[in-house]
């Protein structure tokens, strides 16, 4: 009997956050942390191999977030944009000989975990190399990327996205509609987070 492939979920939450003011990380949504929402959320989809890329405010994040149980990297470099921390986080996660990524962002809070099991499921069916949802025809988050990007991505030089990887494998791309509003809602200043209610 074969075994299942390894995934793990990676949160990137590196960033400087400045539309928003302070940390997205610590924003609060229904009296939890937008990083606590999404380690739940992962946590119920039944990922256990987790880690969150930290690097404004690392230590204040650290000690404000209950992150028992993942694995945090630091990436000292997070100025030079979300590519930096998908590096960090690559590098980080290698030893473990990983078969794909749920790749999540830390703005992108109200994705249910039902929605993270269906990308899941897509995955383990197709075994494309990119899964990505869609909302209405309109792509967003989280996205699953397999280990043959990890090296291409894992190079990215500093201010090219990781898009310019994945659109390599249009060929081999899962697009899974989802009834989820929250693939494509990014909370990124403080009247976003307002209308969230």
């Amino acid at each position: 009997m074969s075994q299942p492939p390894a995934i793990a979920g990676l949160i990137l939450a590196a960033g400087a956050s400045e539309r928003m003011g302070f940390d997205k990380a610590l924003a609060n949504h229904h009296g939890r942390s937008f990083l606590e929402t999404i380690i739940t959320r992962l946590r119920e989809a039944s990922l256990e191999r987790l880690a969150v890329v930290l690097g404004h405010h690392a230590d204040q994040i650290q000690q404000a977030v209950d992150l028992s149980g993942v694995q945090v990297v630091v990436n000292r470099e997070y100025h030079l944009g979300q590519t930096s921390s998908l590096r960090a986080g690559l590098r980080a996660l290698e030893s473990q000989n990983l078969d794909a990524i749920v790749l999540c962002l830390v703005d992108h809070p109200t994705v249910a975990s039902s929605t993270i099991r269906q990308l899941i499921h897509g995955y383990l069916e197709s075994r494309s190399a990119v899964v990505v949802p869609t909302f209405k025809g309109r792509r967003g988050h989280p996205v699953i990327l397999t280990r043959e990007l990890f090296d291409s991505l894992a190079a990215l030089p500093p201010g090219r996205g990781a898009n310019s990887v994945v659109r390599q494998y249009s060929a081999q791309t899962l697009a899974v509609a989802v009834d989820d509003p929250g693939v494509v809602l990014d909370i990124n200043d403080p009247q976003m987070l307002a209308q969230l209610g």
